[in-house]
């Protein structure tokens, strides 16, 4: 039987040098995928919680329990409230960090109407 011709010796590993050089690069983009979902994630969870915090303000409730409310969903986030006529307004701030390098500012505010029930 006769050798097989057209075979490039040359080429043999290229598939594994290219992985090789392309797997960081995967695993980058999905690790900063999945800090940026858990950035939005915390972005929402800080929303949610200022609406909330609002809300217990503007029933009249104390500014601890507010500020507790916050607290509980982010726990490092920077609290405050201010009161604009009618409606009582909370205001957070949080890092969010995206691996050990990418500091991403969240901020949110919400406002609730004083005195509703």
């Amino acid at each position: 039987m006769a050798p097989q011709r057209g075979r490039d010796d040359s080429e043999r590993g290229s598939a594994a040098a290219e992985l090789a050089l392309a797997l960081p690069a995967v695993v980058l983009t999905l690790l900063l995928g999945v800090g940026a979902l858990a950035a939005a994630s915390q972005q929402v969870a800080l929303q949610d919680a200022t609406a909330d915090a609002a809300r217990l303000l503007g029933r009249g409730e104390s500014v601890a329990a507010a500020y507790a409310t916050v607290t509980a969903s982010i726990s490092d986030a920077r609290v405050s409230n201010e009161v604009r006529g009618d409606l009582t307004c909370v205001s957070a701030s949080v890092e969010a960090k995206v691996g050990h390098i990418i500091n991403i500012p969240l901020t949110a505010s919400s406002c609730a109407l004083g005195g509703g029930w």
